[in-house]
């Protein structure tokens, strides 16, 4: 009986073998491949939140910095400011005490005290301290108005200014002197008048505002 082994029947099976080698070498090194950029990536992660967390402190620190040289400069320049708000009510008063058709030399020192004024202000301004002077109609601000007077009015609503006694400072938000206004009572400012009413007046009737 004649053995009729062939050698080339091996073949595929031995080719098969070697591929699945291959293929399961591969395999690993993919896995190896992605757990390195996954970790990477994390790293990347980790690095940016703490460069945000940093960026974070820097700013709340600047703001806190800003904050504290604001305090100290408006400590240090508010005694100061308070004795030359004596000086700023001197020029007013005498501005309003001045004479409106004044003579040609009063009116050279009329415009020297209004200069003078004007500058005193705009130093004022630089250094942060602001006027406060509200104008009539407006709104009543406790923490920058004084009501030293509460009067009805027909211009100004309720709970408006009136007039301006004496004119407040701030300085850097902080109220250094309230201003001192009239303000309007409640049920105050530009009353409607009544159409039919008037309307009977003019024809010399009476009106029933009962009908």
């Amino acid at each position: 009986m004649t053995d009729t082994h062939n050698p080339d029947a091996a073949e595929p099976s031995a080719l098969d073998e070697a591929l699945a080698h291959a293929e399961a070498a591969l395999d690993g090194q993919g896995g190896d491949d992605l757990s390195t950029v996954d970790a990477l990536i994390a790293e990347r992660d980790q690095w940016k939140d703490r460069a945000m967390r940093a960026a974070a402190d820097a700013d709340n620190t600047r703001r806190r910095a800003e904050t504290q040289m604001n305090d100290a400069r408006a400590y240090a320049i508010q005694r100061f400011a308070k004795d030359l708000l004596g000086v700023a009510d001197n020029l007013e008063r005498a501005l309003q005490a001045a004479p409106k058709d004044a003579d040609s030399q009063a009116a050279g020192l009329i415009t020297g005290l209004e200069l003078t004024q004007k500058s005193l202000l705009q130093a004022f301004e630089a250094n942060g301290l602001k006027r406060v002077a509200p104008d009539l109609g407006e709104a009543f601000d406790p923490h920058l108005h004084q009501a030293m007077i509460e009067q009805p009015s027909a211009e100004a609503p309720g709970g408006t200014v009136i007039q301006t006694m004496q004119a407040g400072y701030e300085l850097f938000g902080r109220t250094v002197r309230p201003a001192m206004v009239v303000v309007a009572a409640k049920g105050s400012g530009p009353q409607t008048s009544n159409p039919y009413g008037a309307a009977a007046a003019g024809n010399g009737a009476a009106f029933d505002s009962k009908a």
